[in-house]
């Protein structure tokens, strides 16, 4: 098959793509599907083999990211309706003093979108960015895209969220080195994205806080909130283990320390299965029974937290689908040979085709496994180590957030709460967006010189 060939296969697969969920509305999960299938038969497999690989790339998929996104799910709901997240938030604020406030929002996001979806810890949260605005009389970008950034970035970086957990199995990352190199280089993303240019656009655009949310932020205030400390260790907890496993693994690996049965026992409680079922089950006990909720609220909480998990680990399937048909069909190993000669580096292309999907149909999740899926064959033959398959879910992330726009759920709901017009928007959320795409590429490409 030849390169000009391969090329218009991914092509019109991708356009077909584009077509069924922009023009028919067809589900993502249903057109990521029929995508594999018609680059299967283009390519020329056989129709019983195309089959097998559909069968093959969903179960091969969804072993390990229906567990860690579902898992990730409960434990999530958990913090938030505790009232984790206000409580870090007003933490911090306390802490940070009402003049660096944008700063500890920041933070407040960067933390909080670890266990919780982006745009439920945005929601939670905003009634504190009001709060912030009507008593300091600054626009509400002046801590609300300190606040987005956090979570934006958090969300699109570092493993449980869905995002980056999808992309990395598919591409065979490790999430150790995923959350490592997530939130060194996330650190200075969210740095600029945030209080730098939360500072900049603050002072051309002036808003006040809607007057509708007053008796929110009341009732915000008036909530009794679990401690700081005990919200901080839970969230870390994860984090923890999952990266004593990979540093353990590691030292072993490179003979600094020898296997032994207390190696073995910080691999198995390390590993994303075991660390997240730990923290989950912290969180239910220390959060939700101590502080008096009933049994039957608790499994309430944990059958909603599972709803838009599910579909979050449908189309993460149907995207490891994709991977297995050009596995199969044999593209992924014409694809590496025709890039061995190409002077783009697997991290930009990564970013290029996340960011050329985000940018057309306006969903960052499926901008992230509609790019891990077709680059995933590639990196498998570039034989990359763990830190620089880190890096490519790093740029993948990234590319899946440049310029949300009108077609981005999105940019609709913060324009809602923070009372902006579509130019308004634009201005902020989207440049804020791209801010995050473009620094996010960068420091990942900074970062492959050392790994």
């Amino acid at each position: 098959m030849s390169t000009p060939l391969i090329l218009f296969i991914i092509i019109s697969a991708v356009a077909l793509l584009l077509f069924m969920v922009l023009k028919l509305k067809i589900s993502a999960f249903i057109a990521l599907l029929i995508t594999a299938i018609f680059v299967g038969i283009t390519a020329g497999m056989p129709l019983e083999g195309v089959l097998k690989s559909v069968q093959d790339g969903m179960a091969g998929t969804l072993g390990f990211v229906a567990t860690v996104v579902g898992l990730g799910a409960i434990f999530g709901q958990m913090l938030e309706s505790s009232g984790g997240a206000e409580s870090l938030a007003r933490h911090l604020i306390k802490k940070f003093g009402v003049k660096r406030a944008p700063w500890a929002m920041t933070l407040t996001g960067f933390l909080v979108a670890i266990p919780i979806f982006f745009d439920v810890g945005f929601i939670i949260l905003v009634p504190i960015v009001y709060a912030l605005s009507r008593d300091t009389k600054r626009s509400l970008l002046y801590y609300a895209i300190p606040l987005l950034a956090g979570l934006a970035v958090t969300h699109s970086f570092i493993p449980p969220t869905p995002g980056p957990v999808a992309v990395a199995d598919i591409i065979n990352a490790q999430l150790g080195w995923v959350i490592l190199l997530g939130a060194i280089l996330g650190i200075p993303v969210v740095i600029i994205a945030g209080p730098l240019f939360g500072g900049y656009i603050s002072r051309k655009i002036y808003l006040v806080p809607p007057f509708d949310f007053d008796k929110q932020i009341e009732e915000t205030e008036e909530k009794t909130l679990p401690s700081f400390t005990s919200i901080a260790v839970i969230i870390f907890i994860p984090l923890f283990l999952i990266l004593l496993n990979t540093v353990t693994g590691l030292a072993v690996s490179k003979e600094w320390i020898r296997q032994s049965f207390w190696t073995d026992v910080v691999e198995f409680i390390g590993h994303p299965f075991t660390a997240l079922i730990i923290a989950t089950l912290t969180a239910i006990y220390f959060l939700c029974i101590r502080r008096g909720m009933e049994k039957q609220e608790i499994l309430d909480l944990s059958t909603k937290a599972l709803g838009p998990a599910g579909i979050i680990i449908l189309i993460t399937g149907a995207g490891g689908v994709l991977k297995q048909v050009l596995v199969d069909s044999g593209m992924g190993e014409m694809m590496a040979a025709s890039m061995a000669g190409s002077s783009l580096p697997p991290i930009l292309l990564a970013w290029m085709l996340a960011a050329v999907v985000r940018i057309t149909q306006g969903s960052a999740t499926v901008a992230m496994i509609t790019a891990a899926g077709i680059i995933a064959p590639v990196i498998d033959l570039f034989e990359l180590n763990d830190p620089q398959r880190a890096l490519i879910v790093i740029a993948i992330s990234s590319g899946a957030t440049l310029l949300s726009h009108v077609n981005d759920s999105g940019f609709w709901l913060v324009g809602k709460y923070l009372g902006m017009n579509e130019k308004q928007t634009l201005q902020s959320w989207t440049v804020m967006e791209s801010i995050i795409a473009v620094t996010g590429l960068a420091f990942a490409l900074l970062a492959s010189f050392f790994f």
